[in-house]
């Protein structure tokens, strides 16, 4: 929201107050608290007639500084809130000099100038990493209401990611972001998982803990500044020192919370009706047995949204005349390996038998005057589950618990975001903050089912909508696209830009959601889609099976389906890595690579974890452009070697595209290619790539489980690779990527590689009682 008009003045009606100077300091041992009045004290008379605005820091946890600024204190506070941890080793401390008082935790402080003029520093690392200058802070009165807002300086070339998954430019220097959950696609400025936070490339991230709307001016107002304005009288928000963008995600969504972790089922393809297509028993064996037919590995079969019957949205009951015997089929379906997931949402239409039930029981959102809130867009007549009500959400998991008990694994929790502000909630929250987070407590009732009646480690979801904290509930996906190329481009944005804000897992639909895709936008988001932490075949009106595009995509689906199966090991690793950290496991280049300038504005490439890189292509013809930091990459797949830094160009074929894996790593592949699910540390292959002498590499293998089946060292000394396992039982292999010829090896025996990676180099198999192996290269 912008509040001037141009450098010198302020826009009409706009009224503000700014912080002239620190008059007062108060000092406890766990806060400080500085009072700012609105223009300078010279006198007794001079403290008449004036604002007085109040900041408070506060540590919730080492490296974060909570500051909260009050203009007025009286108002009631409604609600609801983020959830934030608290780390009772935060232990912060207070000094005052004659220049500063400063409040610090651990290594991030944050300064008040005692002079004449306002100004607080937030300094870390020996320099200062941002400030709020002279009327950088603010108390506003507008025609449109009140407003808190705050300004933080950008340094030169400081760039600035995250505030969610947005579909625009990944670096969101002169954007306005409007934080407001709306069902826009992805061909909008809207966004259906808003985030009040960002990273920066200066070492730190803002999170404005306010749920409601929050509006951002990105390098847009003031071009040089990020400014952040809530409505009201109070604002929060905590700055967050990295100071690396993986050290702040870290912190933040220690916070905030970190994801679950999937089951490892959930990482295999994911086959849907898709939207309006005719479907019935019938028609669901026929695909999947022509997908077996055709040995295309799948994991899960979804329904969306016409299981139902129609005008019956939601009534979480199968459509009698298309499915006569759910049990019956569901169980045929899981005898032939596959997990199922129903689409579900949290509107109740009319015509549901829901509607009367919770309404009588006091279930539903109301208006102020006690009426239902209704209306007819997505179904008919239909209301909206309270679930600040905890007696509706035990109704609502009632009936998604006699799904389950069929043998239902998942849900697609769709929607979530068109809520209304005009109501009255059970729990008395403030309607505009709870926009917002509906779609948190939405997504919790039905996420805390799943896990109570699966277990841990079993849960999962199907997301559309989020908000802050909505990582713990996983997996989101990208939401309505269309099946174009430009479409797939602002897909990789958004899931770029969500994983920037704390989010470890993503998927999308491949080959787009509205309309029929070409084959070729079709199978060239095949490989992109297998190589997301979560991939599924869905669309809207049309089925998204890949026969129907040829043989081509059939053959590109086989092979990156099985790709991925090999590559679970080091896949499921990321997600361990995502669940315990906070990291995620597709990362922009700028967070894998933050002393790169070159990477800042990558956004049609990214790492998947840590060690393999993947550019997707983008035209039918696939001529491609990407990016390589410096080193020598090698491609996962055809064993081509690439030397960075610098700009690639090139045409890939149809099933092609760059999969890279960055020098000096060692990537865990699996033993199977027909499933994601399996003991991942038998038969494992620890594939090394360009080793640096000197330097050991740790990787461990987890159990589907996530917890660590084995551990092993790779590390090279001069001419000897020693690999040294601990934890697993199981044979295992190891291969040196690039090495044809090896002069000698100390146990392990030499065997020769097959396919896929056949051109991968030597490869040494290990009995499972042998803990290690030494390759004597030639020198």
């Amino acid at each position: 929201m912008k509040f001037t008009d141009g450098y010198w003045r302020l826009r009409s009606g706009v009224e503000p107050q700014y912080p002239v100077h620190v008059r007062d300091v108060e000092v406890k041992s766990d806060r400080l608290t500085v009072y700012a009045p609105a223009k300078r004290v010279a006198s007794r008379g001079d403290t008449l007639n004036m604002p007085l605005l109040t900041v408070q820091c506060t540590a919730p946890a080492p490296d974060v500084i909570a500051v909260r600024v009050t203009r007025y204190a009286g108002g009631v506070d409604r609600g609801p809130h983020f959830r934030i941890e608290t780390d009772p080793a935060a232990s912060p401390k207070v000094t005052r000099d004659e220049e500063y008082a400063t409040f610090t935790s651990g290594e991030l402080s944050a300064r008040f100038a005692l002079g004449d003029e306002w100004r607080l520093e937030f300094a870390a690392g020996g320099r200062v990493l941002t400030t709020s200058p002279r009327k950088a802070l603010a108390a506003l009165a507008t025609d449109d209401g009140h407003f808190l807002r705050e300004q933080l300086e950008l340094g030169v070339g400081e760039t600035v990611y995250g505030l969610g998954e947005r579909f625009g430019p990944l670096v969101k220097n002169g954007q306005t972001v409007d934080v407001w959950n709306a069902d826009g696609g992805t061909s909008s400025e809207q966004a259906y998982k808003n985030v009040p936070f960002y990273v920066t490339s200066g070492g730190y991230g803002v999170f404005v803990n306010d749920p409601g709307p929050v509006s951002f001016e990105v390098g847009s107002e003031a071009v040089s500044r990020v400014q952040f304005s809530v409505p009201g009288q109070v604002l929060e928000y905590l700055v967050v020192y990295g100071p690396t963008p993986k050290e702040v995600l870290r912190k933040y969504t220690a916070l905030t919370g970190r994801p679950a972790l999937p089951p490892a089922w959930s990482f295999g393809l994911w086959l849907s009706t898709s939207f309006t297509t005719n479907y019935d028993e019938a028609t669901v064996t026929a695909i999947v047995d022509e997908m077996a037919e055709r040995d295309l590995p799948l994991s899960v079969f979804h329904f969306d949204t016409f299981w139902m019957r129609e005008f019956h949205w939601c009534d979480f009951e199968w459509d009698p005349e298309t499915f006569p015997d759910p049990a019956g089929m569901i169980a045929r379906l899981k005898a032939k390996g596959l997990r199922i997931c129903l689409w579900i949402n949290p509107y109740i239409a009319q015509r549901s038998k829901l509607f009367a039930e919770g309404a009588a029981a006091g279930y539903l959102v109301t208006y102020p005057n006690g009426d239902v809130w209704q209306w007819d867009l997505w179904q008919a007549g239909m209301a909206l589950v309270d679930f600040t009500n905890p007696q509706a959400r035990a109704w609502y998991q009632s009936k998604l618990k006699a799904l389950l008990d069929l043998g239902v694994d998942a849900f697609k929790t769709d929607f979530g975001e068109r809520i209304p502000t005009d109501v009255v909630w059970y729990d008395g929250s403030d309607p505009a903050r709870m926009h917002n987070y509906y779609t948190h407590l939405y997504n919790e009732t039905v996420f805390e089912l799943l896990r109570e009646h699966r277990g841990d480690g079993e849960a999962v979801l199907f997301a559309r909508s989020a908000t802050a904290g909505g990582q713990q509930f996983p997996v989101h996906w990208g939401g309505d696209c269309e099946s174009t190329f430009p479409s797939m481009a602002e897909s990789v944005r958004g899931g770029l830009s969500l994983a920037m804000s704390g989010f470890g897992f993503w998927s999308h639909d491949i080959g787009g959601f509205e309309g029929t895709p070409d084959p070729a936008v079709f199978t060239r988001w095949i490989p992109f889609g297998l190589l997301s932490s979560h991939s599924r075949l869905h669309g809207s009106g049309s089925y998204r099976v890949p026969w129907l595009f040829g043989d081509e995509a059939v053959a590109v689906l086989r092979e990156y389906t099985r790709l991925k199966a090999r590559l679970m090991p080091y896949l499921y690793g990321a997600a361990v890595t995502a669940h315990r950290e906070g990291v995620p496991v597709m990362r922009p280049m700028a967070l894998e690579f933050p002393d790169d300038p070159a990477c800042a504005h990558l956004d049609r490439q990214y790492m998947l974890g840590d060690s393999i890189l993947v550019a997707p292509v983008f035209s039918a013809a696939g001529d491609t452009a990407f990016y390589l930091p410096a080193g020598r990459w090698t491609d996962l797949r055809s064993g081509e070697v690439l030397t960075g830094p610098g700009w690639v160009r090139r045409r890939y074929g149809i099933g092609d595209l760059p999969v890279l894996v960055r020098p000096g790593s060692v990537i865990a592949l699996g033993a199977h290619d027909d499933r994601p699910s399996y003991d991942f540390a038998d038969g494992v292959t620890l594939r090394a790539y360009e080793l640096h002498d000197g330097v050991g590499v740790t990787v461990e293998v987890p159990t589907p489980q996530g917890r660590p089946a084995g551990t092993f060292t790779v590390r090279r000394s001069g001419t000897d690779v020693e690999v040294r396992r601990g934890g697993s039982a199981a044979p295992w292999r190891v291969q040196l990527a690039g090495v044809d010829t090896v002069a000698a090896v100390d146990a392990g025996r030499l065997a020769s590689p097959s396919a896929p990676f056949a051109d991968g180099g030597v490869l040494v198999e290990a009995d499972a009682d042998l803990e290690q192996v030494i390759v004597h290269l030639h020198s």
